[in-house]
């Protein structure tokens, strides 16, 4: 074979054969030698082959091997797709090829008798049952894998990303004492230096739940793929020492601030409303916390309330410090609005956490229940010898003892199986536990929304509205299925999802989309909740701008528009962007 090898070039199957099935005829491991050639590091394609003498019994009983899957291949396979290679495997395991070969070196078999198995077993009509089976499998794989790239896009676009640990670290570690500084602009790489003495308290506080907070940092980053070209830097996300000190020292020093309250604009409201902010938790039976979300209900100035997503936060202005209030009336407190939380959202955050609990103690208490009981029967069965023995008279000494041993144990583990059943069922129970106000906000209009240059930045609903449902049609028209999440702020209004054409609920491709609409042609502009998670989001974020909307809507559909020349109008915190450069970088053939 390797004299055919060498003359032919390589071949290939032959190489994928000696890859998957590790032949004995050299006492060093295939996987061993090929740990020697793939070291941490290696970031290149390794092929390794291995090469056997057709001089040798082995080396017959594989070429043997080699001419029935030729001719099987000729059968099923004519083109070679490497449909009989891909499920050899399961027909002829590797272990048994190795097994019959080490028998046949102990002369426990002989070479003969290791063809004729190799003709009995490798047959044309058992590898087309086992090839149709597979290609089966295979094609449900792929169903399965098309549905991972949909739920990965989902997943990123609620990923905590390191954009967002840097942006909150950079503004709250100078309230806790920590400077940090960029070596370079746009490195993403900063200087620490010495921890202020405030924080060495808080990180003893926290060290048994997060480690040792250090007492200098020379260089952090908040990206772990930067370590591969800073490896000396401190890598700082949530759960990191120096994190959870400085976000725990912030919370302490705005904690008067939280309860007294803030006053925010708003340039998309005509009238002010109230924002009130809640911790919510769901425990189990033991009292542990399973789920701990932060809500924002909003109470409007009739007194009607909803519950918002807390990034509302993210498209408000604050207001400048002194700014009074207007004659608000009467409105509803935060119990009330406590109530609205518990009716709409922690109901349905404490049924999806009963579920998910459920499921998990059904599983562990499986687990529990069969390996508690096999050592039981096995305690048992040996208490049991015992107990025969001293019914038969026999004076073994030490038997009293062993027996008494042998008791005990199983009373304990009898008590032991009892007090997990208990504690499982504890554990199953679930209920909404703490919910505990954290802050007060009071928001009113913009004072600058109808100025001329601010003006044309404020939604117009209806126009919003015919916007939204173009988008939609749009969307339908190309066969995906569109959801709207325009009330949960977060940065986007609608998510499209592309069905798979054999299973409709399994989405293959997603799209994240903003709208933006207008009466006539004009410049566009982003919040900065919208722009910074089309920043982050980039390839999966669309913006739909549809202009006329007026008069004949005509909808531009842009991808990845945080490439676009965004200008930020710091006024009300927006990046606007020109309609030549929309009417320019459309996607509409995308």
């Amino acid at each position: 074979m390797a004299t055919e090898a060498a003359g032919e070039g390589i071949n290939l199957q032959f190489c994928w054969f000696m890859i998957n099935y590790d032949i004995p005829w050299n006492p060093v491991r295939l996987e061993q030698r090929m740990g020697r050639i793939h070291r941490y590091g290696q970031d290149k394609d390794c092929l390794i082959l291995n090469f056997v003498s057709t001089k040798t019994r082995e080396g017959r009983v594989l070429h043997k091997l080699f001419e029935r899957l030729e001719k099987i291949e000729d059968d099923l396979d004519p083109q070679r797709t490497g449909k009989v290679f891909n499920v050899l495997g399961d027909i002829f395991p590797a272990n048994q090829l190795e097994r019959m070969v080490r028998e046949m070196y102990a002369r426990n078999q002989t070479e003969e008798s290791i063809k004729n198995r190799i003709i009995e077993q490798v047959d044309t009509e058992r590898f087309r049952r086992i090839a149709e089976s597979t290609l089966e499998g295979l094609a449900k794989r792929e169903l399965n894998l098309s549905a991972l790239v949909g739920r990965s896009a989902e997943a990123r676009e609620r990923r905590l990303v390191p954009e967002v640990i840097e942006d909150f670290f950079l503004q709250a570690s100078p309230l806790a004492g920590v400077h940090p500084k960029e070596i370079k602009e746009g490195a993403h790489i900063f200087r620490v230096g010495r921890v202020a003495r405030t924080l060495w308290p808080i990180g003893e506080r926290l060290e048994p739940q997060f480690g040792k907070l250090g007492r200098e940092y020379k260089q952090i980053v908040f990206d772990k793929e930067i370590l591969s070209r800073e490896p000396t830097s401190e890598w700082v996300t949530p759960g990191h020492p120096l994190f959870e000190a400085v976000r725990e020292q912030t919370k302490e020093i705005v904690d008067d601030d939280l309860k007294r309250g803030a006053v925010f604009y708003d340039l998309q409201s005509s009238k002010p409303y109230r924002l009130d902010v809640f911790k919510g938790t769901i425990k189990d039976g033991l009292g542990r916390t399973l789920k701990e979300q932060v809500y924002t209900v909003q109470t409007n100035a009739d007194g009607t309330q909803s519950v918002r997503q807390a990034t509302i936060f993210l498209d408000l202005n604050p207001a400048p410090k002194g700014t009074e209030l207007p004659p608000l009336g009467i409105l509803p407190g935060p119990d009330a609005a406590e109530r609205v939380l518990i009716e709409t959202s922690l109901n349905d955050l404490l049924l999806e956490a009963s579920d998910n609990r459920r499921r998990e103690t059904e599983t562990i208490s499986n687990h529990i229940e069969i390996s508690l009981k096999a050592i039981i029967d096995r305690v048992q069965l040996q208490f049991g010898e015992l107990t025969e023995k001293k019914a038969a008279g026999m004076d073994e000494q030490g038997l009293a003892g062993r027996m008494k041993m042998f008791e005990d144990r199983l009373d304990e583990l009898n008590g032991r199986l009892e007090h997990r059943r208990e504690e499982l069922a504890q554990e199953s129970q679930c209920t909404i536990g703490d919910i505990r106000h954290e802050a007060s906000a009071w928001v009113l209009p913009h004072p600058q929304r109808n100025a001329p240059d601010i003006a044309p930045m404020v939604q117009i609903h209806e126009i919003e509205h015919i916007a939204v449902q173009e988008a939609i049609k749009y969307e339908k028209a190309r066969g995906w299925k569109v959801e709207s999440v325009e009330a949960d702020n977060r940065g986007f209004d609608l998510i499209s999802r592309k069905p798979h054409p054999e299973d409709p609920k399994t989405a293959v491709d997603v799209r994240f989309i903003e709208v933006k609409g207008r009466a006539g042609v004009g410049p566009v502009a982003l919040t900065t909740n919208e722009f910074k998670t089309a920043t982050r989001l980039k390839k999966d974020y669309w913006l739909y701008v549809v202009y006329n909307c007026a008069s004949g809507a005509e909808i531009h559909t842009l991808n990845d528009p945080s490439r676009l020349g965004w200008q930020p109008i710091v006024t009300v915190e927006h990046y606007q962007v020109g309609a030549q450069e929309i009417l320019g970088s459309s996607s509409d053939n995308a």
